[in-house]
């Protein structure tokens, strides 16, 4: 039996709707957030639900490169069997602009007894949200997606340079921030990145020109669900991929791509709901904080330091934080200010939520919600004093903040010293994660790079 509980009638009703599908992709994510698995043809699918789908242990221990990583365990030393990846409950969708006409289907990894196989970073989020539940309280949450679109071709310099419009091929290198003509060149890419949100279930909202040439932001509809959210910003990151090399251009998911500008961030808003379903975020007198949302405040700017490696997970994440970049670089909280980490945004007080800045887009959506949701009960348990709101320039304030690390292998060494984090993540997916981290970070390390000809090839 299949222990997601998607049962072979939704196969079967999906092939008699769709008699134009020829092919399934089957994805499953890893540590990265990228999506491993296969393509299978139509005649496969009852079988995908009825009997799963054998997939390599290893697939789980991949680095960014797709290359093993011994020190995660998952490689010889179990002899790299095979596990047993099972579909996700209404997570089979027909693809938009598909030549010949695929669908896609989402797929998580169990042990052939059936147990979860602890390594899947779903697993991760799945049990801080069953805890949160046996607290008595639902995790609310969107993601927000940041991306730039560049040009296939980099410039004279080898640099990677904004995209021309789709429309009509105009160039722009202006930061075109909020500017609702700007997007309208790309209205052809935009229009069926909505066709492929729509087809997939996912309700993709406003489109924004941002804070660099060529960067845009993809907000998503708030969910009552937080792995429904954390679906979402994955398949989405993935139709606007697809739709943008469609349209001759490269959708680009990295933190900071191009030096001179803002980085990309993946902006993480979430409420707490009670068995009766109130917000308990919000206060009886609007303004006045109620405890709650100030202790959830608290667990996570105490643990931010701990598991900034969730929020910055590779050596380009960490190009994105520098002061006034609108990227946080310090564990403050404050009310309607854009340059703290935890803000509570303006509205509605019916719709009170806490805003978490520091992940950047590259980071594994998963692991975001699950560290965070972590966060949120460490602080309520603990009745953590989040300290004074910041209620200026968050770049001049922190000063008394908990500790940070300074940069990337500051942060692998926090996430591996951190009981914080391996509660969070679950003791496997902890040593997975941090094993591939710092496997990543040795190879960044003996490359050598076109800084270091620039620097001392000349000089030293």
């Amino acid at each position: 039996m299949n222990p997601t509980g998607a049962l072979p009638a939704e196969a079967e009703a999906f092939l008699a709707a769709h008699p134009e599908i020829e092919a399934v992709d089957i994805v499953l994510h890893d540590a990265n957030g990228i999506g491993r698995g296969k393509i299978i043809r139509r005649h496969e699918l009852m079988g995908l639900y009825t009997h799963g789908r054998h997939l390599p242990i290893s697939i789980l221990g991949l680095d960014i490169c797709g290359e093993d990583v011994h020190e995660t365990g998952l490689i010889w030393d179990q002899g790299d069997g095979d596990l047993r990846a099972w579909p996700l409950p209404g997570s089979l969708v027909p693809l938009h602009g598909t030549n010949p006409p695929r669908a896609e289907v989402l797929m998580s990894m169990y042990h052939l007894d059936g147990t979860p196989m602890l390594s899947d970073p779903r697993h991760a989020l799945a049990a801080q949200a069953k805890a949160l539940a046996d607290e008595g309280l639902q995790a609310h949450a969107a993601f927000e997606l940041e991306f730039f679109l560049l040009a296939n071709e980099r410039d004279g310099n080898g640099r990677v340079q904004p995209a021309r419009d789709v429309l009509d091929g105009r160039a722009s290198h202006k930061t075109e921030v909020y500017s609702v003509d700007h997007l309208h060149g790309m209205l052809p890419l935009f229009s069926d990145i909505y066709k492929g949100a729509e087809k997939a279930g996912i309700q993709a909202e406003t489109m924004i020109s941002e804070y660099a040439p060529g960067q845009y932001e993809l907000t998503l509809h708030y969910r009552k669900d937080v792995m429904q959210a954390a679906d979402d910003l994955m398949r989405l990151k993935r139709i606007v991929r697809a739709q943008a090399r469609a349209h001759g251009v490269t959708a680009c998911f990295m933190a900071k791509p191009i030096e001179d500008y803002a980085g990309s961030g993946m902006h993480f808003h979430v409420s707490l709901a009670d068995e009766a379903g109130r917000n308990v975020f919000v206060e009886a007198v609007e303004g006045d904080w109620n405890e709650t949302i100030l202790h959830a405040m608290g667990g996570l700017r105490a643990t931010m330091g701990e598991a900034m490696l969730v929020w910055a997970p590779h050596a380009n994440s960490w190009r994105r934080f520098a002061s006034q970049s609108y990227a946080p670089v310090s564990p403050t909280w404050g009310v309607n200010n854009r340059s703290v980490a935890l803000r509570i945004p303006a509205g509605d007080i019916k719709a009170r939520r806490i805003e978490h800045r520091p992940s950047g887009v590259d980071a594994n959506p998963y692991l975001v919600a699950a560290t965070i949701l972590a966060g949120l009960r460490h602080g309520m348990a603990g009745r953590i004093d989040p300290g004074p709101e910041t209620t200026g320039n968050g770049y001049e304030d922190g000063a008394d903040a908990p500790p940070m690390p300074m940069d990337w292998r500051g942060a692998i060494e926090a996430a591996k010293g951190s009981a914080f984090l391996k509660a969070a993540l679950g003791e496997e997916m902890h040593r997975t994660f941090t094993a591939i981290k710092a496997a990543e970070y040795a190879r960044v390390m003996r490359t050598v790079s076109d800084v270091d000809y620039d620097l001392y090839l000349h000089t030293v």
